[in-house]
């Protein structure tokens, strides 16, 4: 669990966090989402420490990240994982070796014990054998699940996904969406994911909060979400007649008082 208390963060004499407060659940997709300037990537960037906070607390399981020494907040980095936007492979190196290099940075493992646990994630992201291919030869969604299986090797308590359907194509963003939701739920990671993707707020938003200008506007759930009365952020999520008129067909559904004669061919006439 990672708990954020009054947050705030500036830059020259523009306030970005607002003194937001929130609680990032264990073994739960929190999803992060808001317009560009909303101060999402800024929040994100505080919580994984490469922002330093003007003021507030971010907890690491009770432990104030931000009032440890170097080599405590050097533990709590071993236990994070990081799925960056671009996959951010290293081009000169195979799948293996770059899955490999957090091991050989925080651990002191034999090459085979190494070898091991990379193979261990390999097919936990259904790469199995993909050791020796290099970054050039691997489409999108490959590359996305070797940054998974990267993100992973450590066996993270934390685990922070920054875009991690960009670039994909639809079908590619649900199989990445459903692995990313497998692994938290197999390991009770407390998984944090920025995103546009509104099918990923759909189908693994667990736990949502919605950024507006810096302030926690909105929290809740996919479940949840259909029905929220906050203007901002249905404005934001059903940002075309299309999707409007959607939300209105979904919440219909829910509450039993569906229009037999209006269904989605009417929505897309």
């Amino acid at each position: 669990m990672i708990e954020v208390k009054q947050l705030q963060k500036g830059f020259g004499d523009k306030m970005v966090i607002k003194g937001v407060d929130v609680v990032m659940q264990a073994g739960k997709c929190n999803l992060i989402i808001g317009a560009s300037g909303s101060g999402k990537t800024v929040m994100m960037k505080c919580l994984v420490g490469l922002f330093e906070p003007d003021s507030g607390q971010i907890l690491y399981d009770g432990q104030d990240f931000n009032s440890l020494n170097d080599e405590e907040k050097k533990e709590i980095r071993k236990q994070i994982g990081m799925l960056f936007q671009g996959s951010a492979l290293f081009d000169s190196l195979t799948v293996e070796q770059n899955i490999m290099f957090p091991l050989d940075m925080f651990t002191k493992d034999n090459y085979q014990t190494k070898l091991k646990r990379v193979n261990e994630v390999l097919d936990r992201v259904n790469l199995k054998d993909a050791n020796k291919k290099f970054p050039a030869e691997l489409s999108g969604g490959m590359k996305k699940r070797v940054g998974i299986a990267r993100a992973i090797v450590l066996n993270p308590k934390y685990l922070f996904c920054d875009e991690p359907n960009s670039g994909l194509d639809p079908q590619t963003s649900l199989v990445i969406d459903q692995l990313i939701h497998e692994i938290t739920k197999e390991y009770n990671i407390t998984t944090v994911i920025n995103t546009h993707d509104m099918n990923s707020v759909m189908e693994i938003g667990e736990h949502i909060i919605y950024m507006h200008q810096g302030n926690k506007e909105w929290e809740g759930s996919n479940k949840e979400i259909i029905f929220s009365k906050n203007e901002l952020l249905n404005e934001f999520i059903f940002a075309s007649e299309f999707l409007k008129d959607a939300k209105d067909m979904r919440m219909l559904e829910q509450t039993g008082k569906i229009d037999n004669n209006r269904n989605m061919d009417d929505l897309i006439k």
